[in-house]
């Protein structure tokens, strides 16, 4: 074995033991609050939330998850809060994409804990960007009561929800909610205030305050079904739609209430007949490095991602730390921005280190972006970077105003933008590629993503130096035990925040995914940023 396929061999390795344990924690995840509590599922009747959202969806089509890693080692001293207590995705229903939010009441009886509401207004946002149908399976206890500060009052918290209802519903874009089992207090509003409520008999029931809480204040002893069963509800109050016999029957009425709706005007965005790559797409795994140090061509990853591996390259020998490529992925118009990875020497005999990016690319990168929103092509960004070129040449060479001018563009720019993080992504670079701040209709990580302010290392040597320079101002040694130490600990503290985990549990990403799959992942974008229209596309004001 040459040199080259034995380094080929590692990194296939290594990323295949990445994924093995992305899958194994995943399984564990899906399981939400456990064997128990779903078997206490199944004896009430009910389907848990991934077997509705199993049923409900199209077999022969992909579901894209949003969202699993959600409260991923969050919340452990409540018992955690696996996939955040609810299940988000994009699904095909009746051969139509919708997004679909499923309490999962095997978590704490599916109520919100601060992250789930995060989540569900994170598949809010997807729904409305895209003009997606949405479909609520509710089974919530409500907010989750000991964390009720954190959920409750502020303008990103739980009652957001409700004001969404409200947005979509004026934007014409399809709300339908079935209420398969408990919908408690404010939580109450959500399927009333959808086009559309199911509830299904025996196992669902809402109320704004239920059994307990009405005799304590008012003294009246009435039962869960009489208050806000099915059939109160369903021939008394009017609240709800249809009355449903059991789960299945509930799930076949929804596709067959999608199967009936209209559709919207597209945006227009170019598709011709897709193509695999001619390079193979199982040779990413090899390509990409092990040691995230070692330089790479980005190119070369970027063969085995579009189609018929054709790349249209924009100043091709320009501004080489930035690719910027004309392509198609799965038939779909798409311009791409990546950090390339390799060391770079100018025709000025300088070298520029890979993933980095540097004046001439930030400005590259930017008229690439102005053309792309010019000619209505969704922009795909791919990260492996570690930010802005620093030091005395770059500050004097202006590369914070072309930082600015890429940013400027990026925030800006009108057409949809999809975000990868392959490798590093780290402090402005982050920004500049579309991090999540910049509003990417989808943002998913490879197994190997790193999201931070700096690397780990990085960040504990400046902090080591300060806290140096701080002893030497007031007259004091270092200890160089006290320094290690301080390295340390700063260095562990940082490389747990790093991981792509750490950022999935927060939501920094939408998805953590197998390389193999990112071209289906970005179609599906496309396919449902094609349901809304390009706004017109107004730069502001970018220094040149």
């Amino acid at each position: 074995m040459t040199k080259i396929d034995l380094e080929k061999s590692k990194n296939e390795d290594s990323l295949k033991l990445l994924l093995s344990q992305m899958n194994y924690r995943l399984e564990k995840i899906k399981l939400g609050g456990g064997e128990n509590k779903i078997a206490k599922q199944h004896k009430k009747g009910k389907l848990t939330a991934r077997e509705r959202v199993d049923y409900l969806i199209d077999k022969d089509k992909p579901f894209f998850e949003i969202g699993a890693f959600v409260g991923y080692e969050m919340y452990e001293e409540y018992g955690g809060c696996p996939a955040g207590g609810v299940v988000v995705g994009i699904g095909y229903v009746s051969d139509r994409q919708c997004m679909i939010v499923a309490n999962d009441a095997t978590v704490k009886a599916g109520a919100w804990f601060p992250i789930s509401g995060k989540k569900n207004l994170r598949a809010q946002e997807i729904a409305m960007e895209n003009r997606l149908p949405i479909i609520y399976l509710v089974d919530s206890a409500g907010v989750f009561l000991p964390l009720q500060d954190e959920i409750f009052p502020d303008k990103e918290h739980f009652g957001r929800i409700f004001r969404n209802n409200a947005q979509m519903s004026s934007m014409g874009i399809p709300q339908i909610a079935a209420i398969m089992g408990s919908c408690v207090a404010g939580g109450a509003y959500l399927p009333i205030m959808s086009d559309e409520a199911l509830i299904v008999d025996g196992t669902g029931s809402i109320f704004l305050a239920g059994p307990y809480l009405v005799k304590a204040a008012i003294g009246e002893d009435v039962d869960k079904e009489t208050l806000g069963g099915a059939t109160t509800h369903s021939e008394i109050s009017g609240v709800t739609d249809y009355k449903m016999p059991d789960d299945q029957t509930c799930l076949d009425t929804i596709r067959d209430l999608v199967d009936k709706m209209g559709s919207f005007e597209d945006a227009g965005f170019n598709r011709a007949p897709a193509l695999p790559p001619k390079e193979a797409t199982e040779e990413i795994l090899q390509i990409f490095p092990e040691e995230r140090t070692k330089p790479y061509k980005t190119i070369e990853i970027l063969k085995r991602l579009v189609d018929d591996s054709k790349l249209t390259l924009y100043k091709e020998d320009y501004g080489k730390t930035i690719v910027c490529a004309y392509a198609r992925i799965d038939g779909w118009s798409v311009g791409i921005v990546a950090n390339n990875r390799e060391v770079i020497k100018t025709k000025k005999g300088e070298m520029q280190f890979g993933g980095v990016i540097y004046s001439d690319s930030a400005d590259k990168a930017t008229r690439f972006i102005l053309n792309c929103n010019q000619k209505k092509i969704p922009l795909v960004f791919l990260h492996d970077v570690t930010g802005f070129m620093v030091g005395t040449r770059s500050e004097h060479g202006g590369i914070i105003k072309d930082g600015a001018k890429m940013v400027n563009a990026v925030a800006n720019s009108t057409v949809p933008k999809f975000t990868v993080i392959m490798g590093n992504s780290y402090g402005a670079g982050n920004y500049a590629m579309c991090g999540k701040a910049y509003d990417p209709r989808l943002i998913v990580a490879w197994p190997t993503a790193k999201v931070a302010v700096m690397g780990g290392a990085q960040a504990a040597k400046t902090l080591t130096q300060i806290r140096v320079a701080s002893l030497k101002s007031q007259g004091k040694a270092p200890d160089p035990a006290e320094e290690k130490r301080l390295f340390e600990e700063v260095k562990g503290r940082y490389d747990k925040q790093t991981t792509p985990y750490y950022a999935a549990a927060r939501l920094w990403v939408d998805a953590i995914i197998n390389p193999l799959e990112t071209r289906s992942w970005i179609s599906a974008g496309i396919e449902a940023a094609n349901n809304a229209p390009v706004a017109k596309f107004n730069p502001g004001v970018i220094q040149t």
